[in-house]
């Protein structure tokens, strides 16, 4: 055991004790400014001077907001207003100001701050406006496609690549009655915070070597610390876990801080045991990731800082809004230790060296940020139930009047920061003030101006004069709103939506397979009664497997959804298709090509009849496909004719592909070779998935160039998942046997490139797939969510 948790484990609140003991002193003070109410006076003079530069004469507002193209609703509509008004300096310069005050504990009268502030705004300005001609995912810079194609910048993918994955099993692990986007946010934030700490500690003339290291040492980190939000602080305040389960976990997170190690997660009895299982699992890697990257001298530090956080969190998650006798320092007092160590944590996770001025100037600013966030969550908190400031006065005003004003403190605590702690600088006093309103113009606007008034009534009445000057600015003022505001709420928007999109793909694949599944089968014939013919009962056989009809269903969605085409005109068309599929499967699964035991889960065909009878029933599934062409009677005969030569033509080079893969055996292929051999295999059918409604639809030669190369790069990608998880996967999901490739001595993606270098490949197509989907003039939402589901599946 470290003799640095010693003190922990014999008294394991002297840490919590002694943060309180600080706390309290902190309090105190700011409670002797609220009852003299020396704020008013000193933020009066203050935003006297601040509205000079926002509240503009009554003609050059009329004329500015007559300009005003869009609002803050549309991320890169306004980007490109601001851009347009001359505005944006001024917007990222205060944004990135505060975001080195709250995130990275600097004070902005540093010169060196100051450069550094300019230097990331002119970079973000860059970033935010050289690409405004580019949509959909591939300007957002937190989709899959964003994140990778950073990571390339900064050559490291491979971290990107576990980034991603993680964050998708925790947003597959996120339970009901969690908010699942506010839970992947406050992550992404973390993990962009941490990045952030290490960025600024690094020296300007670091080696790209040195650099890669350190940013994949912050993603993880990041992401072990991000975890604690959504797997501890949401999971205990969610309604989740069962009060006894609630315990049990608090009692497992409180051992592992006081004594530096996981437990063993022990008998779990209660409903969760699956959710419980994986988030400690999670979470044990995590803090083992964490302690493994600290410095001696920084562990004490992290342990303290992590205990004071976790228990400040329990003591406030314990208060109930029916007790009526909390004092104000048992209101504040964990508010205050809580806001700070948060961010205190931060430093300690990344082992930085001490520095007493963050930790002073954090240590005093937590409580702002806390009271800002519970202001504007106060009817949400009321709502559940929770113990805040703002709920507890409420509720409780008029029967105690020795509560403390949390409206009050909250500009006591503002006065205090710009002149006890920031030395009255002039740059803070404007990025604070500019805060404050905004915090106020998005209250007004999310609540409705009736509430707001009924808000400001109660919170103000006391002091006419004051409101009377902060409601001008609110309803005045302009130039207050900040980036990372934009940001959170475009961030949570893209989330929703996701899901949603997520929802309806996956709907809509199980809606359309069934119906597809329904219209498969090959009816026995009836000309001949003395034989059954077994050919139809081997294809049915094959038929009636558990396929994923993604090639049908990618021409069901883009023929009838997309090109307007009518639905029972391209029932042919899709069976033709999967018929045209299976009977390739069947074809690969022979002896003298792969030989394949299982196909979709079963036996394969000539495992069940014979080889003959294989042969015979893809030849037969072949010429069926072919018919079912023929029989597009509602559509020109020029343009089914031009189906079926296109079909003649694909069919063709996937016969070219197969013989390129036999001749393959036992040879190592060039990457270009695998590449082509690849596309004729598996990117011809996504190709032809796409293209025959086209053709149906008579598009434009230019639309189906850009399907063409989406389908190259997504089959591409397809085909080396497939290779990765003939390496990891699971045979109960794949339904075929693991190790194919390697016993068949086949050159495959992982063969050739190593595991690290097929999943950079993968991402690699995935992103080209991405930009291509650009070029298409149609809803491509579904091309999406296929493509992200082609490199996540896990069969």
């Amino acid at each position: 055991m470290c003799s640095m948790n010693e003190e922990l484990i014999n008294n394991p609140d002297l840490s919590y004790q002694l943060a309180e003991q600080k706390a309290a002193q902190y309090f105190q003070s700011l409670y002797v400014q609220v009852k003299q109410k020396t704020f008013i006076p000193t933020l009066t003079k203050d935003i006297h001077s601040w509205k000079q530069n926002h509240i503009h004469h009554p003609i050059l507002s009329f004329f500015i907001r007559g300009k005003r193209k869009a609002n803050s609703n549309g991320y890169y509509s306004y980007i490109q207003w601001l851009d347009y008004m001359g505005k944006l300096d001024s917007y990222l310069d205060r944004s990135m100001s505060y975001i080195y005050m709250r995130d990275l504990g600097k004070s902005l009268e540093s010169p060196d701050t100051q450069a550094r502030v300019s230097r990331v705004v002119a970079n973000l300005k860059n970033h935010l406006t050289q690409n405004d001609a580019n949509k959909g995912d591939t300007k957002n810079d937190f989709s899959m496609y964003g994140l990778y194609r950073m990571a390339q910048k900064e050559g490291i993918e491979s971290t990107m690549i576990w980034l991603i994955n993680k964050l998708k099993r925790v947003s597959s692990n996120i339970p009901k009655g969690m908010d699942a986007e506010q839970a992947q946010r406050k992550l992404i934030k973390i993990i962009a915070g941490v990045i952030m700490h290490v960025n600024e500690e690094m020296d300007n003339d670091v080696s790209s070597e040195s650099r890669k290291q350190k940013l994949d040492e912050a993603i993880r980190l990041g992401y072990s610390y991000g975890l604690t939000y959504p797997f501890i602080d949401d999971l205990l305040d969610a309604e989740v876990l069962s009060d006894k389960e609630e315990k049990q976990y608090s009692n497992l997170i409180r051992t592992t801080l006081i004594t530096g190690t996981v437990p063993k997660l022990g008998e779990w009895t209660g409903t969760n045991k699956n959710l419980i299982k994986y988030i400690h699992s999670e979470l044990r890697e995590a803090f083992e990731y964490i302690r493994a990257h600290q410095r001696p001298e920084t562990l004490t530090s992290f342990f303290e800082q992590s205990y004071v956080f976790f228990q400040s969190q329990e003591v406030d998650r314990l208060k109930d809004l029916s007790n009526p006798n909390y004092t104000n320092e048992e209101l504040y007092i964990p508010i205050i230790l809580k806001s700070s160590s948060s961010r205190l944590i931060i430093r300690s996770v990344i082992s930085a060296p001490e520095d007493e001025g963050f930790d002073h100037r954090t240590f005093f600013y937590g409580i702002y940020n806390q009271l800002a966030d519970d202001f504007a969550d106060m009817f949400d908190d009321m709502r559940d139930g929770a113990v805040t400031p703002y709920t507890y006065y409420l509720k409780y005003h008029e029967k105690r009047p020795d509560l403390i004003n949390p409206f009050e403190l909250y500009w006591t605590v503002i006065a205090n920061l710009i002149h006890n702690v920031y030395h009255s600088d002039a740059k803070t006093c404007e990025v604070m003030l500019d805060r404050a309103i905004n915090g106020l113009k998005r209250f007004k606007e999310k609540w409705g101006s009736q509430k707001y008034n009924e808000v400001m009534k109660l919170f103000s009445s006391r002091n006419p004069k004051f409101n009377s000057l902060i409601q001008t600015m609110v309803g005045k003022a302009d130039d207050v709103d900040f980036f990372d505001k934009l940001l959170r709420d475009h961030m949570i928007a893209n989330l929703k939506n996701e899901r949603k999109e997520q929802e309806k793909f996956a709907d809509t694949i199980k809606i359309v397979r069934k119906q597809i599944n329904d219209i498969l089968l090959i009816p026995q014939s009836e000309d001949n009664d003395l034989m059954k013919n077994p050919i139809i009962d081997a294809a049915n056989y094959s038929l009636e497997s558990d396929g994923k009809r993604l090639r049908p269903i990618i021409t069901w969605v883009m023929g009838i959804n997309e090109y307007g085409l009518n639905k029972s005109a391209i029932m042919p068309l899709l069976k033709s298709l999967e018929y045209m599929h299976t009977a390739s499967l069947i074809f690969d699964d022979l002896p003298s090509q792969d030989n394949a035991s299982i196909r979709r889960g079963r036996p394969t065909l000539h495992r069940v009849y014979n080889t003959a009878i294989a042969e015979l029933t893809g030849l037969f599934l072949t010429q069926k496909a072919i018919e079912e062409q023929a029989s597009l009677d509602q559509f020109d005969t020029k343009t089914v004719l031009k189906l079926i030569q296109y079909t003649a033509q694909k069919t063709e080079d996937m016969c070219k592909g197969q013989v390129m893969d036999l001749d393959s055996k036992g040879k190592k292929l060039t990457l270009d070779q695998l590449n082509q051999m690849c596309f004729y295999k598996t990117g011809l059918a996504f190709e032809a998935s796409l293209l025959m409604p086209a053709i149906l639809a008579q598009a434009s030669e230019s639309e189906m160039e850009a399907l063409k190369k989406f389908a190259y790069h997504a089959g591409i990608a397809f085909q080396i998942k497939d290779d990765l998880l003939d390496v990891e996967g699971d045979l109960s999901l794949l339904g075929k046997s693991i190790g194919k490739d390697a016993e068949n001595n086949n050159s495959t993606f992982v063969s050739v490139l190593g595991k690290n270098g097929a999943q950079k490949a993968m991402w690699d197509h995935y992103c080209f797939a991405v930009e291509m989907l650009q070029e298409v003039p149609r809803n491509t939402n579904f091309l999406k969510h296929l493509l992200n589901y082609l490199v996540n599946r896990d069969h």
